[in-house]
């Protein structure tokens, strides 16, 4: 009987090495106690589209921490739109007010590249101080009064804080909520984006809690995938996609490089990007294989790096190094 799924599995016959990749992929998902969806697609085309559980794939879902990727690509839109001097503009030449009186005097210093990629030296709001963070009557000047524990621009330390700090710029910059940026530059490609976290003074969370439907991540990979391009628009420049995935640093816990709000890792020989989220959310883009994974899980559950997040990450790159 021909189904659904055997019709999308149909064109992954003819387009992979190994016919039967299709199949023990869609057979691993369905054995993911913690998965919700996984759709492939290659060349454009999908190959694989699983729901093992939760809501359709045209459903907006919470994306965890995928939300910082999304908030990267904006922070492109800016540049690109000229609204910042470019990645290297600090947050003292900028938005000077977003700055706490009692402030390391280094925060003048922390540039839009250093929030970027989690450098801002500052100490972490993630991990076991997030629940104090999100308590606090201000979540920018709480995350930019913490105290340095590192030279910004040094190592990588994940933080939600440095994340919604550079949306709160984004925000200045562009006269407009992040809500409304996110809508304006980048809804033509993810979709419906539905209001989500705000802070006490209102502005909406950057780096977490943000929701897009698997399609819609899906189709904002296949725009980075196509170097920014999507639909005969240029939504990002290829320059800014191509620093994007410029490891600027890395990760302690993976091991995977850091860009432009990307992690980095490779597979059969060939580069991919990476955006993750709490408890297995996934968009892998690997433009030299022409593949776009994207990976939706239960959002309540851990996903480490030696667990299941290491389960997924070996197929995604099972899935790229197959083509």
């Amino acid at each position: 009987m021909i189904t659904r799924r055997t019709m999308l599995a149909a064109p992954a016959l003819l387009l992979v090495a190994r016919p039967l990749m299709a199949q023990s992929v869609e057979e691993k998902a369905r054995s993911y106690e913690q998965l919700r969806s996984l759709i492939v697609q290659r060349g454009g085309e999908r190959v694989v589209e699983e729901v093992v559980a939760g809501p359709a794939v045209t459903r907006p879902v919470n994306v965890k921490s995928v939300s910082k990727t999304l908030v990267a690509a904006l922070l492109g839109c800016a540049v690109d739109r000229g609204e910042l001097s470019g990645v290297a503009a600090t947050l003292g030449e900028v938005t000077p007010g977003l700055i706490p009186s009692d402030a390391d005097s280094g925060v003048a210093e922390i540039t839009m590249e250093d929030l970027v990629t989690l450098r801002a030296g500052l100490e972490r709001t993630s991990g076991a101080n997030y629940g104090a963070w999100v308590s606090s009557s201000n979540w920018v000047a709480n995350a930019l009064g913490r105290k340095m524990v590192a030279a910004p621009g040094g190592r990588m330390l994940y933080s939600t804080g440095t994340t919604h700090v550079l949306g709160a710029v984004l925000a200045e910059v562009g006269d407009a909520s992040l809500l409304s940026l996110m809508r304006d530059r980048l809804g033509a490609v993810l979709g419906e984006i539905p209001a989500w976290t705000r802070d006490p003074q209102g502005r909406y969370l950057g780096g977490n809690e943000m929701a897009v439907s698997p399609n819609g991540l899906t189709q904002f990979g296949e725009m980075i995938r196509a170097g920014g391009l999507w639909q005969g628009e240029q939504v990002l420049s290829t320059e800014w996609i191509e620093s994007s995935f410029v490891p600027r640093t890395r990760s302690p816990w993976s091991g995977l490089g850091y860009g432009y709000g990307w992690f980095i890792g490779e597979a059969g020989g060939m580069p991919y990007a990476l955006a993750r989220g709490y408890g297995g959310q996934v968009l892998a883009v690997c433009p030299e294989a022409e593949v776009v994974v994207t990976i939706t899980s239960d959002p309540t559950q851990p996903a480490r790096s030696g667990g299941y997040f290491g389960q997924l990450q070996a197929l995604v790159e099972e899935v790229i190094a197959g083509a």
